[in-house]
Parts: structure tokens; sequence; C-alpha cells
């Protein structure tokens, strides 16, 4: 190898930087990303997006951004945030990447708390936000993705900054030095903690942290060259930056990006994709809309699917229990797979899928099942944002369901006697921003993050995740109460979106129900209920949908200890959604927010 070449490579050892120099070294022509431009996804190779890095990153330098600045990037997936945050890893600046659908209010707070002086936005719904905080904080310099609206002042465009970099010679030596100097311990991004429990706190990740969480996710997530990964979770979120980011190209793999959740199904048949990261509330609507979809056909179509669903089930259950699949079940199945699945996944746009790969909360065992069925694999994984964030992940040919799979290689995982999950390893943040109490509380002495995640190791050492360490209901006569399993477990009713059961402190438990209103209304019309069906409110307080509510109850929670027993609940009127803050970004309930909003309900239940 020349001399020169070595020395590079020993320079940035273990940073984002080596590792995409590195890849596009070797697939040069490879697309790396894929956008849609004039209703067709159009490639962009890793040595063009490698020319864009830096001409954006001279024109940052250009712009008078220093090392270690921070950098809020408020955008929804797309090419340019790939470039920008690359950009920033080889100009030594931190990327402050921020939910797109966050309200202003929480933007301005997470470029408050980072002391973020530059932010780089899409499209007009993201200008808007940042003209508004800059309107209170002057200081701020805005850099738009797209051409502002005539009138807007201070705005400079994305394809500005890269011709400011292309105009300015002199940046090109400060751009080199820059990356020569970037070392694996400086801090590559701050990632804002989605806030379920309080305010959200900024994990600081370094370049080693993403770095050892790569190579570890390579030996079981097996990406290929030119292969297609479509990128649907937000970029900021830290599995997102993992699966959909870093992984892919580090890989010399293509990134294609979806355009919005209404046109999902429409991505997926234009990119036929080898592999997608979903969160698991995602894929359980794609369960519910294909069984939605099978109901809607003909009897003879009804019974030929129930059949192979059946037949499949009963395959993935004998794979999962270490069985041989009979010879004569192995041979229905094929028969299913060619009758019934293809059809589907080509339908769906799932021809070339290697796998779904799921994480951020947990995933209802009936979609598991489900998609096992149809011949469609679903690689479980489980991670924080302090922890870069791949902690434990099924491998793709020993699936666990119900699990979350092996610890990764380098990473350590113990369950403390309190039964908490704690991490060890080089993907463990380095800390919260500006919060050394926080940080103190969160890793030990030893070097143990606490996750907060009570959970446990079954026989063959698969993690299985069983609650929130703060959403443990301690009843007042002392008795504990998981609530997650439960939760989880009414969220299989086709008529139930979420429930969050309640209790802590007090002698019972109770839930809020959300309904699927769309189901429940459907169970309405075929049940001829005399109601109201285009008013909510109606739907909740009707006694009807209540008794429907218990007898799902009863039904999806037959084995419950006495005092586990829900003896009340009350159904909400609202959806559960990002943009009433009931959601966050990555479709959690706030169950902080919903006791607040919901306390007088709480409180009658409990009178």
């Amino acid at each position: 190898m020349h001399d020169t070449r070595r020395k590079e490579m020993e320079t940035m050892a273990g940073t984002l930087t080596g590792m995409f120099r590195e890849s596009v070294r070797q697939f040069p022509e490879v697309p790396a990303l894929m956008g849609k431009a004039k209703g067709s996804y159009m490639p962009i190779t890793y040595r063009q997006m490698a020319l864009k890095v830096r001409s954006f990153g001279r024109g940052l330098i250009a712009l008078g951004v220093q090392r270690k600045d921070h950098i809020v990037l408020l955008s929804e997936n797309r090419p340019e945030w790939a470039i920008a945050d690359m950009s920033f890893a080889h100009i030594g600046a931190v990327n402050v990447a921020t939910f797109p659908n966050s309200p202003t209010n929480q933007a301005e707070y997470i470029i408050s708390d980072s002391g973020s002086r530059v932010i780089v936005v899409s499209g007009l719904t993201q200008l808007k936000k940042a003209v508004e905080i800059r309107n209170r904080n002057k200081h701020l310099k805005i850099i738009a993705m797209e051409p502002p609206p005539d009138g807007t002042v201070d705005v400079v465009t994305f394809d500005e900054v890269i011709e400011l970099g292309d105009a300015s010679p002199e940046t090109n030596t400060e751009f080199e030095k820059r990356v020569q100097n970037i070392q694996p311990d400086d801090w590559a991004s701050i990632i804002y903690t989605s806030g379920t429990t309080g305010d959200p706190k900024g994990v600081i990740l370094s370049h080693y942290n993403f770095i050892s969480n790569v190579e570890a996710a390579r030996e079981v997530l097996h990406f290929k060259p030119g292969e297609i990964l479509l990128s649907f979770v937000p970029l900021n979120h830290v599995m997102g930056r993992l699966a959909d980011h870093y992984l892919p190209l580090s890989t010399g793999s293509t990134i294609a990006y979806v355009e919005s959740l209404l046109r999902l199904r429409q991505n997926l048949q234009e990119v036929r994709p080898h592999y997608m990261l979903l969160v698991p509330r995602v894929l359980e609507m794609f369960h519910e809309s294909l069984l939605a979809n099978i109901a809607k056909e003909p009897v003879k179509k009804q019974k030929m699917f129930n059949w192979a669903l059946s037949v499949g089930k009963e395959c993935c259950r004998q794979i999962e229990n270490k069985q041989d699949i009979p010879l004569f079940q192995s041979l229905l199945w094929k028969i299913a797979d060619k009758v019934v699945y293809r059809k589907i996944r080509s339908h769906l746009g799932l021809q070339r899928l290697e796998f779904f790969f799921s994480g951020g909360a947990s995933l209802s065992r009936a979609t598991t099942e489900f998609f096992c069925a149809l011949k469609i694999r679903i690689m479980e994984g489980y991670g924080l944002s302090e922890t870069s964030p791949l902690v434990t992940v099924n491998p793709s040919n020993l699936l666990k369901y119900g699990t979350v799979g092996l610890p990764i290689k380098g990473v350590e995982v113990k369950i403390d006697e309190e039964g908490e999950i704690i991490v060890r390893g080089p993907n463990v943040m380095r800390g919260y921003y500006n919060k050394p109490a926080d940080t103190a509380e969160a890793i030990d002495k030893d070097g143990w993050l606490h996750t907060g995640d009570i959970g446990q190791f079954d026989e063959d050492g698969y993690l299985k995740i069983t609650d929130r360490k703060k959403d443990l209901i301690v009843l007042s006569n002392g008795k504990k109460v998981a609530p997650q399993p439960m939760e989880n477990q009414l969220s299989e009713s086709p008529f139930i979106s979420h429930a969050i059961m309640l209790g802590d402190k007090r002698n019972t438990v109770t839930a809020l129900l959300a309904p699927n209103f769309k189901n429940v209304r459907d169970w309405a019309v075929k049940n001829k209920l005399d109601i109201d069906l285009h008013d909510n409110m109606a739907i909740a307080s009707n006694q009807e949908v209540a008794r429907l509510m218990k007898g799902e109850i009863e039904r999806l929670l037959p084995d419950l200890a006495d005092y586990e027993k829900i003896r009340k609940f009350s159904i909400i009127s609202e959806e559960l959604d990002v943009e009433n803050g009931t959601l966050t970004p990555t479709l959690k309930v706030k169950k902080r927010v919903l006791m607040e909003r919901y306390k007088d309900m709480i409180e009658a239940m409990y009178r």
C-alpha cells in the first residue's frame, strides 16, 4: 500500500470520515443515495456524494463554521441530509439532528440547549420554524435545502453553500487539515431523547461510538454493495442513523428515501428494496392493513389466504421450537408461498426484501408470526440513544420471536439485582450534554450504563424486555404490575390502537383505551348501532362500544393475577398522534402527557 494511503487510513481509523472515504475508494461508481426528483428516483454515486460533501463542507468553513461548532439539522430524510451530516463530520462540526415533525417550541429548546448558531432546514415547513426562532435569536444562521419564498431575508440555500465552497480555494487546505485532525473520541452528534418521561436530554455520541456499533452490526446485518435500503425512520433517530445511514454507507449499499408515510406503499413498489428499518407500530399497521384488505376479498380468496397463513404459522412455530419441519408440511408451505405469499410480496414491492429490521419498541407476537408465515423475516433488535444504539439483535438465521436477540460483539449486557438491564462497551455515550448529574446517575463508576429497562435472559441467552423501570406500577398494597406486556397484548386487538395502564400508588389497576376508530366504525356499521359515526366523542361514550372493549380485555388478558386485573377503563375520544403531542416522533405513547390531559377521567375511575 502506498505510504500516503496507509498514513491516511491510520489517521482516520475509527472515524466516520475514514469509514466514508474507504467506501468512496472501493465503490466510486455505485449509487450511494437515491432521492425522488421530477417523479423518478435519481442516483448519486459515492464519488459524486464525496464531491458534494467536500464542497458543502468547504462552504460551511467559508461561512465561519468552526471545529466543534454545533449545527442543527431539521429535515426529513433526503440526500441533502446525508450530505450535510457527512460534511459536518469532515470539518469537525457536531450534528444536532432534530425530528422534522417537532413543533417550533421543541426545536427552539434544542437549539438553545445545544448552543447551536447554525440550522440547516429542508422545505417551507421547516424554514418557517427556523425563521420564527431566528426572530427571537438574531444570531441564528439559516441554510435552506430548497429556495425560500420571495421576500425571505438572510437565508442561504444549500446549493449556494456548495457554490461558495467551490469558489473559495483557500478553504481547500483548511478542509483537508480538519479531516486529518478528526479523532475517534471527537463528538459526532448530539441526539436528543424523545422526552417520554421528562425534558429531552442531549446524548453525546463520538465518532468511535458510531464506528464500533457499525462494525459490530455488520456481522449480523449483512448489507451488500449496490443493494438498496429504503430509508423511512427519521435519520435523527439513533436507530435510523445506524441502519439507514452509517451502516449502508459503510458497506457500499444504496440508500433510497421514502417521500412520506402516505407514499410508502408507492415508494416500496418503485424501489423494491432489499432491506428496510421500520418501527414496530408501522409494521403492525402493515399487518392490520393487509388483514383489512383480505377481509374485502371474495370468500374463496379469504379461505385460501387463511389456509396459507395457518400453514405458515405452524411452520414458524416449529422453527422457533428448533424442530424440523415435516416434509409434507414443508411442501404445503412452498405451495402456499407460490399460490399466495409471492403475490402479496410482489404487490407490496417486497419481492427482493432480505429482511425488515425493527427496533425502538416491542413488536407484538401476532405481527412477527404473521410476517414469518409470509416468509418475510423481521430481525428485532434493542438499543438506546445512549448506546449508539445497538445492544442486541436477533441473528437472521436464529430468529427467536418475543426476544430482542443476542448481545452484539464487544458489548457486555447484564441484569442487575433489581432486574434492570445494564450495558458496557465502546458504544456507550460520552454523557448527556451539560447535564453532569444525569450522566453520573446513568453511568456508574465501573462504566455500566443503567438503561432503565427491565429484562431477563432466556435459556439460550436471548434478551427479553419486560418493561421500563419507571413505568412499573406499584400498587398501594406493595404489589408490582408490569404494564408493558399488558399494553402490548391489548394493542393486538383490531379495535384498540393504544392502551395505557394506570394504578401507581393506587389500590387497583385501571386503563385508558385509545380506540382504532376506523375499525370500531366498521364494527358499528356491521352491528347496526344507532350512533353518529362522525363524532368520536359519541363513539367513545357508547355503551355497546364499552362492552366491545370489555370483551377484548377479557379475551386478550385471560390469565392475569387477581391484583393485575383491570378493574375499570375509560375510552378516550382523540386519536393519538405526533401533532397533538400524545405520541413521540417514533410513535411511542407519551404517558405523562396523557395522564395530565385526562387526569379528571382518571380520578373518576378511582372515586
